[in-house]
């Protein structure tokens, strides 16, 4: 009976023991999670913020009049339902070619700053969701991991973009602020609803932004590093610099089409919110318009333009952030 109690006693003591070892391993893991996190957060590079403010606004202000042609097909498309080149001739026949540059400083100034968030914030987060999702302190450089970056950096960049695209719509499909610059038009919005009716469709921004951020971003990554290990067999026959190019291109060229595809339901959606028009306008009841019109396929009104323009958009904005990162001193896209 005596030594029945003291192995039962040695039982619970050794239970005791292994539960506040596995305790202390998980904490123990868990805090040093947190702090290679922080210090992941202090060694914050400026350059990824230069080069994807650069790049943005360069590939946003060049494609402009795609923009427009686009936006207005969204926002009119009992109007121009008759294909892209049918659109853009009956706006420069109607408002004159001038018109097909509408909202130009708002896209530079608003996509600068935005391009520089996402990319930006999207590097920065990278390593500290690896961190964070580390298993036994080996680093998680997996695609969910750049998938949660990119989901921030998407709501960042969206915060900070809504005035100025806000703004842009306004210009290109409300009759009352045609002519008007950035500035004008900006004033004439804060005058009408005051400052924060500008951050009014962030709903909508998110619906467009965080699965364009998602789908460009990890899309970008993953297939850049695929096409290096692909590249790697014609080592022999092309130059490094060339693998660069061709990888960079290659990836920027699929990443487009999966940001097109799945941001374009949001990109409607936002272009709903913002026209002027008068009717409420918040989240529900656009979703409900759009889909009252001709159901599902309405979501996707304009994605022949819009596969135009985001494909012109990110394959030159890619190739270009990788071109600039670059020359600052930073790797290629998947070549680390």
């Amino acid at each position: 009976m005596w030594f029945r109690r003291r192995n039962t006693l040695l039982s619970a003591i050794c239970t005791g023991v292994l539960c506040t070892n596995r305790h202390a391993v998980h904490a123990s893991s868990a805090g040093a999670a947190a702090s290679a996190a922080v210090s992941a957060l202090k060694n914050i590079d400026a350059r990824y913020f230069v080069a994807g403010g650069v790049c943005a606004a360069t590939s946003h202000g060049i494609t402009t009049p795609l923009d427009v042609v686009k936006t207005k097909m969204q926002a009119s498309p009992d109007v121009y339902d008759k294909g892209v080149y049918s659109a853009a001739m009956s706006i420069c026949k109607t408002d004159g070619p001038q018109a097909l540059l509408g909202g130009l400083g708002p896209t530079v100034v608003g996509y600068g700053v935005e391009g520089a968030m996402k990319f930006g914030v999207y590097e920065v987060l990278k390593p500290v969701f690896s961190k964070l999702l580390a298993k036994d302190g080996v680093d998680q450089t997996t695609t969910f991991a750049y998938i949660c970056a990119s989901v921030v950096a998407g709501a960042v960049a969206s915060l900070l973009l809504c005035p100025m695209e806000f703004t842009r719509i306004r210009i290109v499909t409300d009759p009352n602020y045609k002519g008007d610059n950035m500035i004008q038009a900006f004033h004439k919005l804060i005058q009408e609803n005051g400052v924060l009716s500008t951050f009014g469709g962030m709903s909508a921004m998110l619906s467009k932004q965080v699965p364009y951020t998602m789908a460009k971003q990890v899309s970008f990554d993953t297939f850049a590093r695929l096409f290096y290990s692909l590249f790697e067999t014609l080592q022999k026959s092309l130059s490094p610099e060339t693998i660069k190019w061709l990888v960079s291109i290659s990836a920027a060229f699929v990443a487009s089409l999966f940001a097109c595809i799945f941001s374009q339901p949001g990109d409607v959606i936002l272009t709903e919110t913002y026209k002027g028009d008068g009717e409420d306008k918040s989240f529900s009841s656009v979703v409900g318009t759009i889909y009252g019109r001709n159901g599902l396929s309405t979501f996707f009104t304009g994605t022949g333009a819009r596969i135009l323009h985001v494909g012109m958009i990110i394959s030159s904005q890619l190739v270009l952030y990788d071109l600039i990162k670059q020359l600052l001193g930073l790797p290629a896209t998947g070549s680390h």
